[in-house]
């Protein structure tokens, strides 16, 4: 979704409100993660005092695989973001984003913030027992007796 933001830019005091799902048909281009439900992101874009902020709420569901036991399972998240966004930027500190030609890609823009949020280790359980080394057998369910001999 691309938001038009020249009227955000130019009126101090002036507000957009946000509510939208990302279809899941535009989130099959991202092989590391398998999304089950559209990403749905709720927030508004607002200019007060000559400074333009976007806040958001995105909550969504993905397909896992355990990286421990491989146990494949579903987990919900949910994230706050808030950005400050400028019309150009003299130097490179990725402290703001920059609209060229006054327009925001939402959909890249929060796409990107929750891939960056998503834990690097991906766990069904905080207290996963994984495999059995030796015989494959999920700990989690049985014990062996590999780890015995």
């Amino acid at each position: 979704m691309e938001i038009q933001l020249k009227q955000l830019f130019d009126i101090v005091g002036e507000r957009k409100e946000i509510s939208y799902k990302i279809p899941l048909e535009e989130l099959d281009g991202y092989k590391a993660v398998s999304f089950k439900t559209p990403v749905s992101i709720n927030g508004e874009v607002e200019n007060r005092a000559g400074i333009v902020t976007i806040k958001y709420h995105i909550s969504f569901v993905l397909n896992h695989v355990c990286d421990r036991c491989l146990k494949r399972f579903e987990q919900e998240y949910n994230y706050d973001f808030e950005h400050t966004l400028v019309q150009n930027s003299k130097n490179e500190d990725n402290e703001h984003i920059v609209c060229e030609n006054m327009i925001l890609d939402l959909n890249e823009l929060a796409i990107s913030d929750l891939l960056l949020q998503l834990p690097s280790k991906i766990l069904c359980k905080e207290d996963c027992k994984g495999l059995c080394f030796i015989c494959g057998q999920n700990l989690n369910e049985a014990s062996c007796e590999c780890s015995k001999s």
